[in-house]
Order: C-alpha cells, then sequence, then structure tokens
C-alpha cells in the first residue's frame, strides 16, 4: 500500500512551463488568423464572389479542425503507448513549423486559387498535429499534479492558451497601427500579414526546446512499469491499455460525457476569441486593430483568474463550477450581445466581459476534469476522441456556423443562442458525471506534494473516502492484497 507518487511544487513548475508553452502557441495562431481574417479575404480569395470571400477564409480555421480527430485517433494510442513527452514535442514542431509557413505563402494575385489550397494544406498539417496536441497536455498535465490541487496547476495550461491568443491578438494590433502610419492604409493587405505569422519561428525554437526538457509522468511510468510485469493483458479490464475500439466499448458514457462538456466549453471559447474579431469588424463595424486592442485585455485578465477558478474546484468540486458556467451561459450571453450591439467602445468592453465570465468557468476546468474522465492507460486515447471530435464538429466551426447563420437570419443574438443550446446539452451530462476533486486519476496511484502526505496517506488510507484502490496500477500480487483489504 505504499504506492503513492510524490511530485513537489518545484517539480510541477518545469512541467506546466513545457505544456502550456504549446497551448500558448496553438492559439497564438488562431488569435493570427482570427484577427488577420477580414484582412486576408483579399489576399487569398480573390477571383471569389463577394459573399464568399469571407466564409473561404473563414473555412480554413474550420478546415484544420476536420482532421482534429485523426490526430487524436493516431496521436492519442501513440502517447499511451510510447509517452506523453515524446508526442507533445512533435505536435509542437508540427505546429510552429506550419504557422510560420503560412507567412511564406503566395498570393491569390500570383497563384489564383492555389493560393487557398496551399492555405488550406498548412491548416490541416496545424490540425492533426493540434489533435495530439490538447489531449496530450491536459493528460500530462493531469498526471503530473497532485490530487489536492490538480484543479489550480491544470488552470496555467489553459491561462497559456488564453494568452497566447491575446498574444497573437497584440501582435497583429501593433504590426497594423506600425505598418499603416509608416506604409498607408494598404500595408497590412500587401505584406504586413505575414509578419506576425513569422514571429512563430523564434517563439517556436523556444517552445520546442522547453519541450525536451520535460520529462515523463510519473502516472504513465507506473502504468508502463505494470505492464511490463504482466504476461497476459486482459481486453476486458477497463484499466489496461486498450485499442480505440476497446476505448469506445469500455469507455462510451466517459467519451458522451466529454464530448458534450468540450462542446459547450468551445463554443464559448471560440466564440470569445476566433469569431469576435469578425463579428466587432462586420457587425459592430470596428476597425481591425481596435477590435483585437478591445479583445486582448479582456483575455489578459481572464486569463490570469483561470487559476482562482481552478483552485475554487479544488475545495467545492468540479461539477458546481461546471453548474455555474451553464447558469451564466443562459442568464448572460444573450444580454452581453444586445449591449455588444449598442455599438459603443465601453458597452463591447462590458460585454466581452460578461461572455468570459461563463468561458472562464469552463476553461479553468477541462485540464483537471476531462483527463480523470478516463484511466490511465488509455487517457490520451480518450482524451483525443472525446474532446477532438467535439472540437472539431462544434468548436471550431462556431465562427463559420455562427457567421452563416447571421447572414441568413440577420439575428444579432445568433452567436449567444447557439452558445446556450450547447451549454443545456452540458447540463444534462453532468448529471452523469462523477465528481473527481481530490481524487486520485482512475487507474493512476494517488500523487502527493511531500513526503510527509505520502506517510500520512498511507497511514489513514483505509479511512479516506477519496482513496480507491480498484483500478490502481498494481502487480497481479497486489492488486489480490488491494482486493482483500476492500473486503
Amino acid at each position: 500500500m505504499g504506492h503513492v507518487n510524490v511530485v513537489s511544487p518545484k517539480r510541477i513548475r518545469p512541467a506546466i512551463k513545457g505544456t502550456a508553452v504549446g497551448n500558448f502557441m496553438e492559439w497564438y495562431d488562431f488569435g493570427i488568423y482570427g484577427y488577420l481574417t477580414v484582412t486576408m479575404t483579399s489576399v487569398f480569395t480573390d477571383g471569389l464572389p463577394e459573399q464568399w470571400q469571407l466564409l473561404a477564409v473563414m473555412f480554413g480555421f474550420a478546415v484544420s479542425y476536420l482532421v482534429r480527430p485523426i490526430g487524436g485517433m493516431v496521436l492519442g494510442p501513440l502517447g499511451d503507448k510510447i509517452g506523453r513527452q515524446k508526442i507533445l514535442y512533435v505536435t509542437m514542431a508540427m505546429m510552429a513549423l506550419s504557422t510560420a509557413l503560412i507567412g511564406l505563402l503566395p498570393t491569390a494575385a500570383a497563384v489564383g486559387g492555389w493560393a487557398l489550397v496551399l492555405l488550406y494544406l498548412l491548416k490541416l498539417i496545424q490540425g492533426f498535429s493540434t489533435g495530439g496536441e490538447y489531449a496530450g497536455a491536459t493528460t500530462y498535465i493531469a498526471e503530473f499534479s497532485s490530487d489536492k490541487r490538480r484543479g489550480f496547476f491544470g488552470s496555467f495550461l489553459d491561462m497559456g492558451s488564453y494568452i497566447g491568443f491575446a498574444a497573437g491578438a497584440t501582435v497583429v494590433a501593433v504590426t497594423t497601427w506600425i505598418l499603416e502610419a509608416a506604409v498607408g492604409p494598404d500595408a497590412m493587405a500587401d505584406f504586413g500579414w505575414r509578419i506576425p505569422f513569422l514571429t512563430a519561428i523564434p517563439l517556436g525554437i523556444i517552445a520546442v526546446y522547453l519541450r525536451t526538457r520535460i520529462p515523463e509522468t510519473p502516472a504513465f511510468e507506473d502504468n508502463i512499469d505494470n505492464e511490463t510485469e504482466q504476461t497476459v493483458k486482459d481486453p476486458d479490464d477497463p484499466y489496461a491499455r486498450l485499442s480505440l475500439l476497446g476505448v469506445i466499448r469500455h469507455h462510451w458514457r466517459a467519451l458522451l460525457i466529454g464530448f458534450a462538456i468540450v462542446a459547450a466549453t468551445n463554443t464559448a471559447g471560440y466564440a470569445l476569441t476566433s469569431y469576435m474579431p469578425v463579428y466587432l469588424e462586420e457587425q459592430i463595424g470596428m476597425h481591425s486593430a481596435s477590435a483585437a486592442a478591445v479583445t486582448a485585455p479582456i483575455l489578459v485578465v481572464m486569463s490570469l483568474l483561470l487559476p482562482l477558478v481552478g483552485g475554487w474546484s479544488d475545495r467545492v468540486g468540479r461539477k458546481p463550477v461546471y453548474i455555474a458556467a451553464v447558469v451564466s451561459t443562459l442568464v448572460l450571453l444573450v444580454p452581453a450581445f444586445l449591449i455588444m450591439n449598442t455599438g459603443s467602445l465601453p458597452a463591447v468592453i462590458i460585454a466581452l466581459a460578461m461572455v468570459a465570465v461563463p468561458t472562464g468557468l469552463y476553461v479553468a476546468l477541462s485540464a483537471s476534469a476531462l483527463p480523470a474522465l478516463f484511466p490511465t492507460a488509455s487517457r490520451y486515447s480518450g482524451m483525443g476522441l472525446s474532446y477532438n471530435f467535439a472540437v472539431s464538429i462544434f468548436g471550431g466551426t462556431t465562427p463559420l456556423v455562427t457567421q452563416f447563420l447571421l447572414q441568413q437570419t440577420n439575428l444579432n443574438i445568433v452567436p449567444a443562442l447557439y452558445i446556450m443550446v450547447f451549454a443545456v446539452i452540458a447540463g444534462v451530462a453532468l448529471l452523469f458525471m462523477t465528481e473527481s476533486s481530490r481524487r486520485p486519476l482512475p487507474g493512476s496511484f494517488p500523487t502527493v506534494e511531500s513526503d510527509e502526505e505520502a506517510e500520512a496517506l498511507i497511514r489513514r488510507h483505509e479511512q479516506d473516502p477519496f482513496f480507491d484502490t480498484v483500478g490502481m496500477p498494481f502487480t497481479e500480487e497486489e492488486k489480490k492484497e488491494a482486493l482483500a483489504t476492500a473486503r
């Protein structure tokens, strides 16, 4: 019963830094692409009918999500087999390279329709890599965090995401202001749009370097040690490493719960980030630089508050915080878009802050609640399936679908209604979700932050309501002992 992983905060910090940098890069690209969407219509859609030009560039955002499930299905099982760290290194390199290459693409004026084809190709490469990135990063950080503070530490992962988006938006805004003042109003469309994408080169080098320095997670190493000792693997054991079909067979309920929560989280998140630049420019009439400048501070403030929300979930539980996210979505979203459409700058800031409330409540829990739905041996695979299918179908398509619905209905609150539908679905899913706060991850040994905590846990484990030996990666003899103790 002495199997307790001790991961001190000193070891957790570099792990958080190494994983958060990947999310930063992923969302840095989203920020650049989102705030250059309108500018890039003139660069990549020359010759298309006017009513399709904006949608064509927005489709470039959506198309990357079409292959995310494929990336999850390929990279997830690999991450469960050879390790989280190795796959996260590969996904980081692919993301940084494809982002930088967008900045080198020829325009439609030079190669016609091939410009869009090449853009879509690079977005597909990004989508494949991100199919393994977030699933792997959340799995990694959840397994490296202590049970009592998994919500707090996990929230830093999504802090990196939204700060990355804000950084991308800021780079676009600063580049636009400088070039338009120095060169003229056509500078961004002529060549300036390339600069933000090319900044991914130095950032990518730093990010890849940090990824090479993160260790493997203790939970994965425990599980691999257990697999090595086992001569026969039981395909009917839900805690064993399973094929994708095995994951679906044994963990279909967790997959559906994760799918519903991810859909709600990302329709809100992508509406606030990737779709908001287009909405503010096209619907409210703001300049692209102003739209970026007004959104970035909201995202930074929300990001800085995520650890408070994550820490709160460690105390009160994940489910109560998720419920707060659902309720605030239903209460705040319609008023937010009504206020935004008054068009004044203070109204836009207030409205964005209102949209950020449920978004922050959702995303602060993603790296702690979602990986806890699956056992260690199949966690990367389970996250790869539930997260990527939900994001592909509903998250990444949010800008495209909401813009299309807006054009068809002329109803300014369509984005709010769209997000609210998924909040209701997530609310139903929460009825079937098991609380995971302060508990060991399924299929893992308990994780604490000091030897003293480990000794205390071993002494009182029989009285600890959060301590469950079922599914822990014991050897066969230790499993028999654990079952005997449970009886």
